[in-house]
């Protein structure tokens, strides 16, 4: 008997931390998810885009692909530019002509952090840096070129891949007796796996014909913190599985100047995407403690060979 032909979801930065989780991530039935690197797909060349995504045979394209280095931003906007915002561009303009939806990844950088409350969707953008304000340049490109789209901001994302706080802090409690981290900055830890398994809940909807419930939508981990509370968790987590702690201090963020301004709050209301599609963030410890888990595992593995 022939099975039902399945629909292909596309993922752009297959490499990166959604990228990853989304490639090990199970597809929901019907769909099957294929991915491509920054080498497979320059999404700043326009003729590239078209080529490729028109022989792609993709019913819906995930852009997880993005210029991330917040702090080296400052020193080269074009590039962040070239790929947050012209690639976000060349994207929508080929899933126009094509047809096909796309699901563009956005950041909670492009707010200022003055706001006391959980920033909703609709509230004014005014990013402090060039990485907030190339997001915020991609996410109006999307808006502009198609209307089948989703755009899904997110916060602190972290995984067992890649550069990412929860990396930094367990290597920083390897090396030192005492870890410094701001305490004055909040926001929404994410598990990069929690984003990947709602983009996946929801694919099926976003094929669905009469789907209306295209625009914005902010989807983060449950529950607020700050960073150094964030690096809390990592250490608890770690010492539960026999990881000596190091001594950790707060310290404010006129103790820690960087190139890029930080969001003082960047907390998301994520009501809408719970009431849209049903699907609701995990707590953010319980990402934190999954990928502690595996990251220490990993090392086990790494040490027993």
């Amino acid at each position: 008997m022939t099975g039902r032909r399945q629909r292909k979801i596309l993922v752009l930065g297959r490499d990166g931390q959604i990228g990853r989780e989304l490639m090990r991530a199970a597809a929901p039935p019907g769909l099957a998810v294929e991915g491509l690197s920054r080498e497979d797909l320059d999404i700043t060349r326009a003729d590239a885009v078209a080529r490729v995504l028109g022989g792609a045979g993709c019913a819906l394209v995930v852009n997880a692909a993005a210029y991330t280095q917040v702090d080296r931003a400052e020193s080269e906007p074009e590039a962040a530019f070239a790929v947050n915002g012209d690639g976000a561009a060349n994207l929508a303009a080929t899933c126009r002509t094509l047809g096909v939806p796309l699901l563009h990844i956005s950041t909670d950088y492009v707010f200022d952090g003055e706001k006391a409350e959980p920033y909703r969707e609709s509230d004014p953008v005014r990013p402090l840096g060039v990485y907030g304000a190339s997001k915020e340049a991609g996410e109006r490109a999307v808006r502009d070129r198609l209307d089948r789209h989703v755009i899904l901001r997110t916060a602190w994302v972290f995984s067992p891949f890649r550069h990412n706080f929860v990396k930094t802090m367990l290597r920083l409690g390897r090396e030192r007796e005492e870890v410094r981290v701001v305490d004055d900055q909040t926001g929404c830890p994410t598990a990069a796996a929690d984003v990947a398994r709602a983009i996946l809940a929801v694919a099926g909807r976003l094929l669905e014909d009469g789907f209306d419930g295209w625009g914005t939508y902010h989807y983060c981990g449950a529950g607020q913190t700050t960073w150094h509370g964030f690096a809390r968790a990592v250490f608890e987590s770690a010492a539960a599985r026999g990881r000596p702690a190091p001594r950790l201090t707060a310290i404010s963020t006129a103790d820690f100047p960087t190139p890029a301004r930080r969001p003082k709050s960047s907390v998301l209301d994520c009501g809408r995407f719970a009431a849209v599609f049903g699907v609701a963030p995990q707590p953010w410890r319980d990402g934190v403690e999954a990928c502690v888990a595996e990251l220490l595992e990993g090392e086990r593995e790494d040490a027993a060979r």
